[in-house]
């Protein structure tokens, strides 16, 4: 037995610090599973509780140099929301602060190093290309105030840029050190280290040539100073963080809206009176009431009023939905121009939409499968990048003929700025976000990340009939009955019969022997074979329901009406045959009508190249009937719940990745078997616990948004981990000074810095661009 926990954890900011947390948990005594999220800053952990303990986890993931806490508890999913956009809020500010203060100093420090640049480039010193282009030409105000720096004292303006440094360094910059330090503590590297040592060897290499310049000069160099490029560095690096924090904030605004969608407060009936109460002080049973134009505040049962309701954020569809006394209504959708009253059912976490954020929480917070391979490399990237910026501090250092220490530090620094791994660690999670997001506004519910990249895979559909490619509300279309005895007195024998059975066939036989004022009566003895039939006694008499094979098992003969069945099989209709005291007496033709949308979207899966199979317990001709009016081929019919199970198995078998869709309880075999299980969330509970997608609104349409989603997730997925491999590839090697020898181009590491910057940027814009995904 396992237990489940959600842990926050704060202080990750790239793919090495993920990949650590990860490797610690994984390794952690007691834990099943763990799935550290770098975007949601937390880290969800299944552990044997005989084992250990959330304590003794919280610890393990301290150990790791970042910090993490127990959940608070009672807080349901959205308190838990509200929590974390109030903390990426408070970061966010602090962020765009330090990063503002950080510009502001850059520029300063600039300008109070233009007149050491001139003195160094008189004594043969070197002078960074891109600083001197920026300070001297892109900036006009420098320009004028350059006279008068020219007049201070050199020494007053290196002590100046150094106490300056110092500053932005121990509080806009804070942050690398002290996580940079915490990681060294306990044999842990990722992006702050690299930050770290990159500013801090740029700044050791200035304060000694500020406080004991003779070092340098001794030995025949130039006493630089880069401190401006230390301030730049911290603060581009700020910057890219406050893009990609602003960016991030935009890849949960689907969550962010369902979870508003909630009103703070409800109207409820205490006694004779009405009163508006905080929504948490709401419970079960309270009779709650809504006025025209309003949204609902909870989930419960109408007692009172009609009205059409937008279901949209639920289902995806904006057309209204018909309420009157006994229908369920969801708490956070739009009441229309009828007034309501409706008793309260299920509230804050436990309702349709508490579901429904939970959900789109764990999955968004869960790990595809194609997140190990960055996660791999990340393992070992940061150690590697620090022994590339030793290697090449050594190259630059004694192989040309004129050897600088300033262009040797330099390129070090370049190197371990420009690695960073930021946007590996974002290019998975970024688009599982903005994807989980996206599908759920189309009313298709990911169970996570590797259901996600597993949809993405599909070759073939195997839909179920009955409430899938057909409206799941089945009517009586024809009846017959033979026999003198009269025809008020059978139907009220059947319906006895399928009165006590759950299938959707016999509640449409009920409902017309009802309307026909044939009440049904008490049935005992009964007895029923999935997907075949039922029977009972009823009034003392044999009555049995239900197709050719279960007559058969019965000992009925079915001959004199099997034309009829037949015929009516032809034209797309379930036949049933009625049997009383062992004699066939009739026959009813039940039909379930196609879903105006399923010939299209059918026709549209088969345009991306997918095989569709439709799957029924109906008769051959009446599922070929329905096949012919749907443009399919592939028919699989007369099966039981386990035939079902078989067919899918069979599917896989030749090598076919297989999506099952289905909403009955008869379906979560086959739906727990396939690759791919998506079931109707309007269908059985076991049925939506089985499958890996839920389909908030019925029918195939959200079959395609699916698959069409997955797909284009993962293409995205893929250009993300190719250009932040790439840009490492490339930028590495130019850091390092490879296109020196053949241009002349050595890379600043202040543009180092801000290339690293924009590389996590353009990862995450690249995820946005999902949002634009059709889910109508």
């Amino acid at each position: 037995m396992s237990t489940h926990i959600t842990i926050p954890v704060t202080g990750m900011t790239c793919a090495a610090c993920q990949a650590s947390v990860q490797k610690a948990l994984e390794a952690h005594e007691g834990v099943r599973s763990a799935s550290v999220s770098l975007m949601l800053r937390s880290a969800d952990v299944s552990y044997d509780p005989g084992s250990t303990s959330p304590e003794a986890i919280v610890a393990a993931i301290r150990r790791t140099g970042y910090e993490a806490s127990l959940p608070v508890p009672g807080q349901d999913a959205f308190e838990e929301q509200e929590a974390r956009e109030r903390l990426e809020e408070s970061e966010a500010r602090g962020l765009r602060l330090k990063a503002a203060v950080g510009v502001v100093a850059g520029v300063v420090a600039m300008a109070l190093s233009m007149p050491l640049m001139v003195v160094h480039d008189h004594a043969g010193g070197g002078v960074d290309p891109f600083m001197r282009w920026v300070m001297l030409r892109s900036s006009p105000a420098l320009a004028r105030l350059a006279p008068r720096l020219y007049a201070l004292d050199p020494r007053l303006l290196s002590y100046g840029l150094l106490f300056l440094t110092l500053g932005i360094m121990s509080w806009a910059g804070r942050q690398f050190y002290a996580r940079a330090a915490a990681g060294l503590r306990h044999g842990t590297a990722d992006m702050n280290t690299l930050v770290a040592l990159g500013t801090g060897a740029a700044f050791v290499y200035s304060f000694v040539a500020t406080v004991a310049p003779g070092v340098f000069s001794r030995h025949g160099v130039a006493p630089d100073v880069y401190y401006e490029a230390v301030i730049l560095i911290i603060a581009l690096v700020l910057v890219g963080r406050a893009l990609e924090a602003r960016a991030k904030t935009r890849t949960s605004a689907a969550l962010r809206a369902l979870a508003a969608l909630r009103p703070p407060t409800a109207r409820v009936m205490r006694g004779d009176t009405e009163s508006e109460v905080r929504l948490e002080d709401v419970v079960v049973g309270d009779v709650v009431v809504t006025r025209p134009g309003e949204r609902l505040a909870v989930d419960g049962d109408v007692v009172e009023g009609e009205t059409g309701v937008d279901e949209s954020m639920l289902t995806g569809e904006s057309m209204p939905v018909h309420k009157g006394p006994g229908d369920r209504v969801f708490g956070g959708t739009l009441n229309g121009t009828g007034a309501l009253r409706y008793r309260a059912a299920r509230l804050g976490g436990e309702s349709a939409l508490g579901r429904i954020v939970t959900l789109m929480r764990e999955a968004q917070a869960s790990r595809a499968p194609i997140q190990r391979v960055a996660d791999r490399v990340s393992g070992v990237f940061v150690p590697t990048v620090v022994g590339i910026a030793l290697v090449t501090f050594a190259l630059w250092l004694f192989l040309p003929s004129e050897p600088s220490l300033a262009r040797a530090a330099a390129a070090a620094v370049a190197v371990l700025i420009i690695a960073c791994p930021c946007a590996m660690g974002l290019a998975v999670p970024t688009a599982v976000m903005v994807a989980t997001g996206r599908s759920a506004e189309g009313g298709v519910l990911f169970k996570g990340g590797e259901a996600l990249q597993r949809a993405s895979g599909v070759t073939t559909v195997v839909l179920d009939k009955t409430g899938t490619v057909t409206e799941g509300r089945p009517s009586v279309t024809d009846v017959i009955f033979v026999g003198a005895r009269p025809m008020t007195d059978l139907l009220r024998l059947v319906a006895s019969v399928e009165a006590t059975s759950g299938h959707p066939l016999a509640d449409a036989v009920v409902r017309y022997a009802r309307e026909a004022g044939a009440q049904p009566l008490k049935a005992k003895s009964f007895r029923s074979v999935a997907g075949q039939g039922a029977a009972a006694v009823v009034s003392r008499s044999a009555v049995a329901v239900g197709n050719e094979a279960f007559m058969r098992s019965e000992g009925v003969g079915v001959d004199s009406l099997r034309e009829d069945a037949e015929r009516l099989a032809g034209e797309g209709k379930t036949p049933i045959y009625c049997a009383v005291a062992g004699e066939c007496v009739g026959v009813l033709a039940v039909a379930d009508p196609i879903r105006p949308t399923s010939p299209g979207a059918i026709q549209r899966l088969r345009s991306m190249g997918l095989d569709v199979v439709l799957l029924t317990g109906d008769r051959k001709r009446t599922a070929d009937g329905v096949a012919r009016r749907l443009g399919l081929d592939s028919v699989v019919a007369e099966v039981l719940p386990e035939g079902k199970l078989q067919e899918v198995v069979r599917l896989r078998g030749e090598g076919r990745v297989v999506a099952m869709v289905g909403d009955g309880v008869n379906d979560a075999p086959a739906l727990a078997r396939a690759d791919i299980g998506i079931a109707l969330g309007g269908g059985a509970d076991v049925a939506v616990h089985a499958a890996d997608v839920t389909l908030m609104r019925g029918g195939v349409e959200g079959v395609v948004v699916a698959l069409d989603l997955s797909r284009r997730t993962m293409r995205t997925i893929r250009q993300n981990l190719f250009w932040a491999f790439v840009y490492n590839v490339i930028g590495i090697p130019i850091a390092a000074g490879a296109l020196y020898p053949i241009a002349g181009v050595l890379l600043s590491p202040v543009l180092a810095s801000a290339a690293m910057a924009l590389s996590s940027v353009s990862v995450v814009t690249n995820s946005l661009r999902l949002r634009r995904t059709p889910i109508s």
